[in-house]
């Protein structure tokens, strides 16, 4: 069999809290590896206690490529997301070096590695009649919209994931065609890189919902409130935009508005980033090609950078110091 002359990337993937970015930072000092962010609320300025957004001095020391790239009033998506990496990791390639792409969107992961179905723009128009609908009839009664409409697109979005929910019911409006039967289609195309995919994948979901729960009183104690509070103060968002979209932003926002008091906020917030991670972890349960870590065994740093030096040693990969 011909050599796979390929160059090589690595995968670090695994649920909201599980412990990514310590792991990939780590990686990145034992190994020649430049770190490039795969998470779709990262990419925003601004957005940085609530994202738990590395901070300053852990930016400045492991550089993440595709953080703070966008305005939260910008739109951001998969296809933005592949046309950003791409370049990214071609340079990286070129300097003799592995791209480590370490996040939590799943469809990120998929759109860059498999490509993207040949799925209409968005239609602003189309999402804002939408968005109206939603407020008036709610999402679950979206979500049985598009239950009636593709029943698969709709086991796989939940009625809370209003982001992927309003762009299933958009493109079925567009296309006339089910989201789920135009997602068959991608590409057929060889990825130009080789992976090593490795997930973090707790076994007691019991400890990452601890893990949870700490780190969003952590955020609130450090001024998540007062973070949106300045993004409300823009004047020129609002809570139809992905960024506001994102978990924990809803809740701060929807709080902020009045309709919750800081008691059932809080709780929202922690249910809504629960049943994120529960999304993330069924992800990552169909990636069979990944390699699977216990964040909550011990050794993980190790047993990590065994495999990755194992992966960077074989044939076709540069050489790692010792």
């Amino acid at each position: 069999m011909p050599l796979d002359s390929r160059p090589l990337a690595i995968f670090l993937m695994g649920p909201t809290a599980s412990g990514k970015t310590a792991l990939a930072c780590g990686l990145s000092e034992r190994f020649p590896l430049d770190l490039v962010s795969v998470d779709s609320a990262l990419v925003y300025r601004g957005m940085d206690i609530g994202t738990a957004k590395p901070d300053p001095a852990t930016l400045a020391r492991h550089p993440h490529a595709l953080v703070d790239i966008r305005d939260p009033g910008q739109p951001y998506s998969a296809a933005d997301f592949c046309a950003d990496a791409l370049p990214v990791m071609q340079r990286v390639s070129a300097q003799g070096r592995v791209p480590l792409l370490v996040g939590g969107t799943g469809l990120y992961f998929r759109a860059l590695q498999q490509g993207l179905s040949d799925l209409p723009e968005a239609d602003p128009a189309t999402r804002a009649r939408l968005a109206a609908e939603a407020r008036q009839l709610g999402w679950p009664a979206m979500h049985a919209r598009l239950a009636s409409l593709d029943p698969a697109a709709a086991g796989r979005i939940g009625c809370n994931d209003v982001q992927r929910l309003q762009r299933a019911l958009e493109v079925i409006e567009l296309s006339g065609r089910p989201l789920s039967e135009l997602q068959r289609g991608g590409t057929t195309a060889r990825f130009p890189w080789r992976v090593l995919k490795l997930a973090l994948l707790p076994t007691d979901r019991r400890v990452l919902h601890e893990r949870i729960a700490r780190r969003f009183d952590a955020m609130l104690a450090e001024g998540f409130l007062d973070e949106v509070r300045a993004l409300r103060a823009r004047g020129d968002l609002h809570a139809d935009l992905p960024a506001i979209r994102a978990v924990g932003y809803r809740q701060a926002w929807e709080h902020l508005d009045g309709l919750t008091d800081p008691a059932e906020f809080r709780e929202r917030a922690i249910y809504a980033t629960r049943q994120l991670a529960k999304r993330q972890i069924t992800w990552l349960r169909s990636d069979y090609g990944a390699r699977l870590f216990d964040p909550d065994q011990p050794g993980l740093a190790t047993r990590a950078a065994a495999a990755v030096r194992l992966f960077l040693d074989g044939p076709g990969g540069p050489a790692s110091p010792a």
